[in-house]
């Protein structure tokens, strides 16, 4: 009886994340939609604003917010200076310190990320991958983003991101930027 519990829990387990796994993201392309070129320093130097939501694997919003982004290029770094509202009155300040590491590559740093973040730039597209200990009601909790920007107008990105926690994706990120 407790073997056959198991062997069915962990069928059950094994489903979940094999259907976890399939659930397709992005890749740099190889072929763009557009011949437009995201560079990151232009199009965060000054202000920008973005707005964005958390959805979880279930479809539930549990957060809404909006980021006013003042950023500062120096020819080597990009400083972007990120001031939340949350739609429940919360604030958050996050501070990113980005590297021009290549001609499409980045590394950036910022409170609570573990680590390096690395991107890499490609035609209208970027992509950037770090973990972070991201802020909640009770404290805070690990997570790893899988961030997809795209350049959809001179002034527009679009920003869709994959959260994942122990390797399981447990939501994702969605936000528009616009330069003010």
């Amino acid at each position: 009886m407790i073997r056959a519990r198991f062997v069915i829990t962990f069928a059950a387990i094994a489903c979940l994340v094999f259907l976890a796994a399939c659930s397709a993201k992005p890749r740099v392309p190889k072929t763009f939609l557009s011949d437009r070129e995201l560079n990151l320093e232009e199009f965060f130097e000054g202000k920008t604003v973005a707005y964005g939501q958390f959805q979880d694997i279930l479809g539930n919003v549990p957060r809404r917010f909006s980021v006013d982004i003042d950023g500062t290029w120096d020819g080597e770094t990009l400083t972007l200076v990120e001031d939340f509202v949350y739609d429940d009155g919360a604030t958050e300040q996050r501070i990113w310190t980005l590297t021009k590491t290549g001609a499409d590559t980045w590394t950036g740093t910022a409170p609570g990320v573990l680590g390096t973040a690395e991107g890499i730039e490609r035609g209208d597209t970027f992509n950037w991958k770090y973990k972070i200990d991201l802020p909640i009601k009770d404290g805070t909790m690990r997570v790893k983003f899988d961030d997809w920007m795209w350049l959809l107008e001179d002034d527009r990105l679009l920003n869709r991101a994959y959260v994942s926690r122990f390797g399981v994706r447990i939501g994702e990120v969605i936000l528009f930027f616009e330069k003010k």
